[in-house]
């Protein structure tokens, strides 16, 4: 199933971690997180060295804690010697996205309530983005995304809006990784003209889609500001009801309820 319109039917850079707390156990703990982290920094694949260099611990530790994670099944060592992300991993982010889109949904029903336009939670999952949780306007021409839909970070409203969020390098490296190819004639395929783009974003707080993944539909995007992890909250519909004088009025609720999303968790 993919985006689109519902009609009614017949029927990152080095990353060293010097604030690790002191204590064994807990360094422990903390220290096979951060490796978790740098990791999916690096695009989810890296080798020992690497690892070291970025997080700044000695090859011994890093050895012994990639060890340990291979073995407890979330790491994966590959032919090539070098570490990825593990199968152990996908059923724990699964379930969190889970948990993250019941809790929100209430914030999403708010918004439209407000609108009257289906409203999106989406989270950054490596270089993509992907949908955890909607509530469907109550039109019946409206907007449709199937939960768990991976897509492209550079041609939709929450991809743009995550990307935001993101340290200008971060993004980039996202960017020089995936590319930029044209899904409509308006997707966005230059990296300068995004870069001036997201600079936008960062400063009035929201990013628009301009029917750049699915001709005929707009969006209106926000980050969930908050300390744990990337989300983006999201409001779309068809062109015909998203026109100018729309957008002005929606983008003020899409922020705000970005920033109540980014409070309640950061409170949670």
């Amino acid at each position: 199933m993919t985006d689109g319109i519902e009609f009614p039917r017949a029927s990152a850079p080095p990353t060293s971690r010097p604030d690790v707390p002191r204590t064994g156990g807990v360094q422990s703990l903390t220290r096979a997180f951060g490796l978790l982290e740098t990791l999916a920094e690096a695009g989810g694949e890296a080798g020992l060295s690497e690892l070291a260099d970025r997080t700044g611990l000695a090859p011994a530790t890093i050895h012994r804690l990639v060890r340990t994670l291979v073995d407890l099944g979330y790491l994966r060592q590959l032919p090539s010697r070098r570490y990825t992300l593990g199968p152990k991993l996908v059923g724990l982010g699964e379930t969190a996205a889970q948990q993250f889109g019941r809790w929100a949904t209430p914030v999403l029903a708010d918004l439209v309530a407000e609108i009257g336009e289906t409203a999106n939670l989406a989270v950054l999952d490596g270089d993509r983005a992907v949908y955890v949780a909607q509530v469907p306007s109550p039109h019946q021409m409206r907007m449709f995304t199937e939960i768990g839909r991976r897509v492209p970070v550079h041609c939709t409203g929450v991809g743009k809006a995550l990307l935001s969020a993101l340290p200008p390098a971060e993004a980039s490296a996202i960017v020089a990784r995936t590319g930029l190819p044209a899904v409509t004639r308006t997707t966005i395929t230059d990296p300068e003209v995004l870069d001036r783009e997201l600079a936008v974003a960062r400063e009035r707080g929201y990013v628009l889609d301009e029917g750049e993944q699915e001709a005929g539909v707009r969006c209106v995007a926000a980050p969930v500001t908050g300390p744990h992890g990337s989300a983006a909250v999201s409001v779309s519909g068809p062109l015909s009801r998203m026109d100018d004088a729309a957008v002005a009025r929606i983008a003020p609720l899409v922020v705000a309820a970005g920033r109540r999303l980014g409070t309640l968790l950061a409170t949670a």
